[in-house]
């Protein structure tokens, strides 16, 4: 059976087997990242620490993926998408060895530098593999657009289903091993799917025909650069209610376990990804180039937080309907943005274009991410709510400056 299945697997085309070995690296790494995030929000809520305090140990989380994402991308053309790839893997291993220190020891400026690693890690991970399909590709079929918009759509979409999944999976490992056993099994499974990728993975896939210089990492591209900026406001309208607001707010005021928040988050997660794979169908219902199919997609989703923050939220049964709802609409949103950033990116140097993107994409949960914490803390879920609806809101106006039709760069 082995045999039959690894027969099988050389005998696809050389541009599937990279993909394959770059969806499992990538699905590998993020199952950890989602774990990790669930882990570190209630456990140290438990001990004890404000949701501002639980934001700001994400903090170096997020703002070293801001400048992961703009450096990242000049190393990537440079050295290879492979070497960034797995040098992010590696530094997840080294921040989750420095979260299995005893209790005592876990600190807060040595928990945010941990999670500054995790942070540098994921998106460096990120970065090189949705640049690595740009490559792989191919580009001589009549219908190379959509079949790039298929991979990608696969890519993000199984990407966050395994997120969700690492949301349950933190929950869970919290509740039967334990805080630091749980870090030492995820290490533990990294390690193994590192070294799978150093032996398998190509060398120097994306690395650039040229050696761009760092002034290049700016985008010059009013297309990326306006997509970048609306992929910050629509980031950071998720994060501002989900990443601290919401499971504070149901262990809180509802007395949900971890379990629980950890289990609702995860079905929301999965939900988003399987939406996600199947968003080509979805945005295809729509007719349009890229300006009006984004204007329109950000504002469906804008109404939705604002009619959240008008529902009596201790009824629970209204919070969970909105959010699954939301995460249907953001998933569609997240996933064409996710296409559009690799059509208009350059071909040589792609990682370039997209860590540039990402960036932004850093900087919007970077921005959500506190606010989530220091709005909730301060005023309660429904400015939270009301902010996010807000930030969608400005996101569809800024699509409104993006290319009529479809110039891929």
């Amino acid at each position: 059976m082995t045999e039959s299945l690894g027969a099988r697997l050389r005998a696809l085309p050389f541009e599937i087997r990279q993909y394959l070995l770059i969806t499992g690296n990538y699905w590998a790494f993020t199952l950890t990242d989602g774990a990790l995030r669930m882990l570190v929000v209630l456990h140290f809520h438990q001990l004890g620490y404000s949701p501002l305090e639980v934001a700001l140990l994400f903090l170096f989380y997020e703002a070293f993926g801001v400048v992961t994402n703009l450096v990242g991308g000049w190393l990537g053309a440079r050295l290879g998408l492979n070497r960034t790839m797995n040098v992010g893997l590696g530094l997840q291993i080294v921040a989750l060895g420095m979260l299995m220190v005893p209790s005592a020891a876990l600190s807060v400026p040595w928990v945010m530098a941990a999670q500054a690693l995790s942070g540098i890690a994921k998106d460096l991970n990120k970065m090189s593999a949705k640049s690595a399909v740009k490559v792989l590709v191919p580009k001589d079929s009549a219908n190379a657009g959509s079949a790039l918009y298929r991979w990608v759509a696969i890519l993000t979409g199984s990407k966050n289903a395994l997120k969700g999944a690492g949301f349950f999976l933190g929950g869970a490992l919290l509740t039967w091993i334990g805080f630091r056993g749980a870090v030492i099994a995820m290490a533990v499974m990294l390690a193994v799917v590192l070294g799978l990728s150093l032996v398998r993975l190509k060398a120097d896939l994306g690395r650039g025909k040229h050696k761009p210089k760092f002034t290049e990492v700016f985008s010059k591209s009013r297309a990326i650069n306006v997509l970048s900026a609306a992929r910050f406001c629509l980031f950071a309208a998720r994060d501002v209610w989900f990443v601290v607001a919401l499971p504070v707010f149901l262990y809180d005021q509802h007395g949900w376990s971890h379990w629980t928040v950890g289990g609702l988050l995860a079905i929301w997660v999965i939900g988003y990804g399987g939406v996600q794979t199947q968003a080509p169908r979805l945005t295809g219902l729509i007719k349009g180039g890229p300006r009006f199919v984004t204007a329109f997609w950000a504002l469906a989703l804008a109404g939705l937080p604002a009619l959240l923050a008008l529902l009596p939220l201790a009824e629970v049964g209204w919070l969970v309907t909105g959010l699954l709802a939301f995460g249907v609409l953001f998933a569609i949103n997240s996933s064409w943005h996710s296409y559009l950033i690799v059509h208009f990116a350059r071909s040589d140097g792609v990682s370039m274009d997209v860590g540039f993107y990402y960036m932004a994409n850093a900087m919007g949960r970077l921005a959500g991410t506190v606010l989530s914490g220091w709005l909730y803390q301060v005023h309660g879920l429904s400015v939270c709510l009301w902010v996010s609806a807000a930030l969608v809101a400005a996101s569809a106006l800024m699509a409104l400056a993006l290319p009529r039709q479809q110039q891929a760069g």
